[in-house]
């Protein structure tokens, strides 16, 4: 059922950001950041979300053995795309754990 949310999300996240940037470029999407404090205020937002997520993405892939530099970097380029494709390949743990008990 998550895992039906996420895709839910991501496939018109993907298309809107699609949409952007077809329109405006990468880096336009960034100018228009700084175009008013008010868009100033939703990146800063932005940023401190995706840095607890990051937070949290780090040492979830560690616990589960995972390395999380891939995420972080795909994170840091291309925003919520990182930890949205992280949680749609992320195993539950009661997987692992049913791994580890059986090899």
């Amino acid at each position: 059922m998550q895992r039906n949310l996420l895709i839910l999300a991501l496939i018109p996240f993907c298309g809107l950001s699609a949409i952007a940037l077809w329109q405006y470029g990468y880096l336009g999407v960034w100018e228009a950041a700084f175009q008013s404090t008010a868009s100033a205020q939703v990146l800063a937002d932005l940023l401190i979300a995706l840095m607890l997520i990051l937070t949290w993405l780090w040492r979830d892939a560690k616990s589960l053995g995972r390395n999380p530099w891939g995420w972080i970097a795909l994170t840091l380029t291309f925003g919520s795309f990182g930890p949205l494709f992280y949680l749609l390949t992320r195993k539950e743990e009661t997987q692992t754990e049913e791994a580890m008990f059986t090899s």
